[in-house]
């Protein structure tokens, strides 16, 4: 067991690993342009949410070499170079964080999609991400035969996105991203440079300096401090994202139990989790709730184990069109689109008026017509009961008649094909 798990096995030698690892170090000339076009890059990536030009970016990136460069003087206690891999890491970083804050500030399409969100609530997963994939990356670079290691880990500890996301939070003004991806990138940076130190010490790099035992022990106590720094926000986040991730599958076994299963569409779904109550509002295609079910609802919450929350049943006429026309577009459920929508269809023609050319026909009716609106509105009585009811508004340069008012009535009802219609003026 002890000879398959050696590290000593492969190993390359230590002076051509560190002459490796310090030419890696420094941002000048070429690498500081592939720097930036890599900046430039995942940029772009992360504004038109392509996963593959993010990756790619992270292929190219460079960012890595301070950071591994660091950790290998804590390790050796080689306080110049040390010096040199921070200030070099300051650097990349600030230039990183320019190209990103320009690009974002410059293009015209601002909107944060989902890997620009992923980069902003860091949490302990990131923290075991980025230390194991600085292990992985710094025993690859003490090897002879490297391999596919070192893009796998250039891909897995993901240093690019964070920092153009923290660009992006700068140039939109949105300091909560900007904060939470500057944290996910620290966490990186720190976790590699930790493991790399690990790794370092284990395979026994000599000392550059004489370090006494005291110096010996305040450097640990740093490197203990600054874990459990990075730690226990990471924790903290952590905890949020999982409690988070347990309501929501509450809410949908509750929305599945109580209204799927039930054969009633859902067109739209909204949770609140950080909200006092919490809150859980839902459109349905068709169905209308009165008072009584809605209270009947809410005490079935408890049901699922959900606690601290309010249901919001959206019904109102407008909100639901926007709602079924989202529904279509985005295509939530393609195993039943082509009931959806015939379903949708129905409800359309239910609501709304075929009523093209509308005003200018009624305008050779009544000259004095100015514009003419016409709906379909569910009117609710007292009794929780719903009838539709179709309605006309109409604006006129001057009072019409009540002969020229029969009249509109009695050609809209034609028009429309309908047999009652109430007309008002606006």
């Amino acid at each position: 067991m002890k000879s398959i798990f050696n590290l000593y096995h492969g190993e390359e030698d230590k002076d051509k690993v560190l002459t490796t690892v310090k030419n890696n170090i420094s941002f000048s000339g070429s690498n500081l342009w592939i720097l930036a076009c890599a900046i430039m890059v995942a940029s772009v990536g992360l504004n038109v949410n392509s996963t593959a030009v993010v990756i790619g970016a992270m292929l190219i990136s460079p960012l890595m070499g301070p950071i591994v460069g660091a950790g290998f003087a804590l390790g050796m206690f080689d306080f110049q170079l040390l010096r040199k891999s921070l200030k070099n890491l300051l650097l990349s970083t600030l230039v990183g964080l320019i190209v990103s804050f320009l690009y974002f500030f410059l293009t015209p399409y601002k909107e944060a999609h989902s890997e620009i969100i992923a980069r902003t609530a860091p949490n302990i997963y990131d923290v075991l991400i980025a230390f194991f994939g600085g292990l992985v990356g710094v025993i690859a670079v003490t090897r002879v035969e490297k391999g596919n290691p070192i893009p796998g880990v250039a891909i897995a500890t993901a240093l690019m996105p964070p920092l153009c996301t923290a660009g992006y939070g700068l140039a939109t003004g949105n300091f909560a991203y900007f904060g939470g991806a500057l944290f996910l990138y620290t966490i990186n940076c720190v976790f590699i440079c930790i493991a790399t130190y690990i790794i370092v010490k284990f395979l026994k790099y000599p000392a550059v300096e004489f370090v006494d035992k005291k110096k010996s022990d305040t450097i640990r106590s740093w490197i203990y401090a600054i874990v459990i720094l990075m730690t226990l926000p990471s924790l903290y986040f952590a905890y949020r994202f999982v409690s988070e991730q347990n309501y929501e599958q509450k809410v949908d076994q509750f929305i599945a139990g109580e209204f799927e299963e039930k054969g009633n569409t859902v067109v739209y779904k909204k949770t609140s989790y950080y909200t006092s109550p919490r809150k859980i509002e839902l459109a349905f295609l068709t169905r209308k709730f009165s008072s009584d079910q809605l209270k009947e609802l809410a005490d079935k919450l408890a049901d699922y184990k959900i606690d601290n929350t309010q249901i919001v049943i959206r019904q109102d006429s407008a909100f639901l069109a926007n709602a079924r026309a989202q529904t279509l577009e985005t295509n939530e459920i393609p195993d039943k689109s082509a009931a959806i929508i015939s379903e949708l269809r129905g409800v359309v023609e239910k609501y709304t008026f075929d009523a093209e050319n509308l005003l200018p026909e009624a305008s050779a009716i009544v000259p004095e017509l100015q514009s003419v609106a016409v709906a379909k509105p569910e009117i609710y009585s007292a009794t929780d009961s719903a009838k539709i009811t179709p309605i006309a508004l109409y604006e006129s340069r001057e009072p019409l008649t009540n002969a020229q008012i029969k009249t509109l009535r009695s050609w809209l009802k034609v028009k429309l094909k309908v047999d009652t219609l109430e007309i008002y003026k606006r």
